[in-house]
């Protein structure tokens, strides 16, 4: 089984959190980030992996969730990033980046709980964001028997 370690952000902006749409076209809503690089610190992955796909630089706060997942191939590991600049990404230019264009076909800050979002434990955003109880660590097995 392959092992592979994720980065996600969490970038909130008056009420709605901005999530991505994976070219060519999604069918569902994901927070942006990616895979951590193999001697890369996760920090420096979620740095690299928002300032490639959305052009800004984000500011980085605590872990808020810890999520595990499985399928028969492979084992994820995925840490999401509270990121606290969230007013700099209202206005994007995806062309300014050397991802946004190739990897994303929609972004868009929205009501997690109105769409279809993926892992589904996101579209409890709103109601997460009013606890102090964090990290909250999820595990997903989608292992066939």
């Amino acid at each position: 089984m392959r092992r592979t370690i994720r980065v996600r952000g969490i970038i909130e902006h008056h009420g709605k959190y901005l999530f991505v749409k994976h070219a060519p076209a999604s069918d569902y809503w994901a927070l942006p980030g990616g895979h951590v690089e193999p001697g890369e610190s996760v920090i420096t992955a979620m740095e690299r992996e928002i300032i490639e796909e959305l052009g800004v630089k984000p500011k980085l706060g605590r872990v808020l969730y810890i999520n595990q997942f499985f399928t028969n191939t492979v084992e994820s590991l995925e840490l999401f990033f509270d990121v606290t600049n969230g007013g700099d990404f209202v206005s994007l230019d995806l062309d300014a980046t050397s991802h946004g264009r190739l990897e994303l076909s929609a972004v868009a800050f929205i009501d997690p709980r109105q769409e279809r979002i993926l892992p589904e434990f996101l579209s409890h955003l709103a109601e997460d964001s009013q606890t102090t109880d964090w990290p909250k660590v999820f595990v997903d097995d989608h292992r066939s028997v």
